[in-house]
């Protein structure tokens, strides 16, 4: 959606060596803000943008306007079943339904071998990944990790607005779940005491405001009580203007 930064130019460095043409969309989906959320402020930077892919020689950009991509009469949705209305979907109802609608148009549009998504935003993933299976898309999906600053914060728009103090409270986001990850490591099965730990720390070392922490099933964002297998712990915590979302696998023997 534009605002690119370095997590942006990783996922462009990934599609660059593993394909002959790398394509990068901007499209500020309007869609999938809800009625409250920040469409109207969120950071447009398109000359900024134009400039940092041309120096990482990005081959097109893709630059559709909202009346091209909803053009007049257009009311059909694609409806993400159960994957979209847990975690982010529940404080954000039909967001990813949008979100889903919108990549099915600029899969269909650009046809690409290849759709380069970061781990950051892995309810997303997950999602669309089944919406690639289900709709029998030929599209491979390529997950890339999430990337941080130095001090462990996932790069995010949404970043720029924190203040000074809310991005040093941020950066517990990660730190929570790095603790959260060794005690798994470490033996832990109750998913309870795994998600009370992270919330601990949050709650003792910011001013954010909690709208979710879950340990969920990595494939089907059940949640689990006892933590088996292939587990991911996610979060989201507002700080001010900013909502922040991090999340980590974990494989719990």
């Amino acid at each position: 959606m534009g605002a690119l930064h370095e997590g942006h130019g990783a996922l462009i460095r990934c599609a660059q060596k593993e394909n002959d043409i790398c394509i990068v969309s901007i499209f500020v989906n309007p869609a999938q803000f809800g009625p409250k959320e920040d469409f109207k402020r969120y950071p447009r930077t398109l000359e900024k943008d134009k400039g940092f892919l041309k120096r990482m020689k990005v081959d097109v950009l893709f630059l559709p306007s909202a009346k091209e991509m909803y053009p007049q009469g257009f009311e059909s949705t694609v409806e993400t079943g159960q994957l979209g209305r847990v975690l982010c979907g529940r404080s954000r109802p039909g967001h990813f339904n949008a979100v889903a609608t919108v990549v099915i148009k600029l899969l269909n549009i650009v046809e690409p071998r290849t759709m380069v998504l970061g781990q950051k935003d892995a309810q997303q993933v997950i999602i669309l990944k089944r919406i690639v299976a289900d709709f029998d898309f030929k599209t491979r999906i390529r997950i890339c990790p999430t990337e941080r600053n130095t001090l462990g914060l996932a790069l995010s728009s949404r970043n720029r607005y924190l203040n000074g103090r809310e991005r040093l409270e941020a950066l517990v986001l990660y730190r929570s779940l790095k603790e959260a990850s060794a005690r798994i490591k470490g033996k832990e099965r109750s998913a309870q005491k795994i998600t009370d730990g992270i919330r601990a720390l949050i709650q003792r070392h910011t001013h954010g405001t909690i709208d979710y922490i879950a340990c969920v099933d990595a494939a089907t964002l059940q949640p689990l009580t006892m933590i088996k297998g292939r587990v991911m712990l996610a979060l989201a915590v507002r700080f001010g203007k900013a909502r922040l979302i991090d999340n980590m696998i974990v494989n719990a023997a």
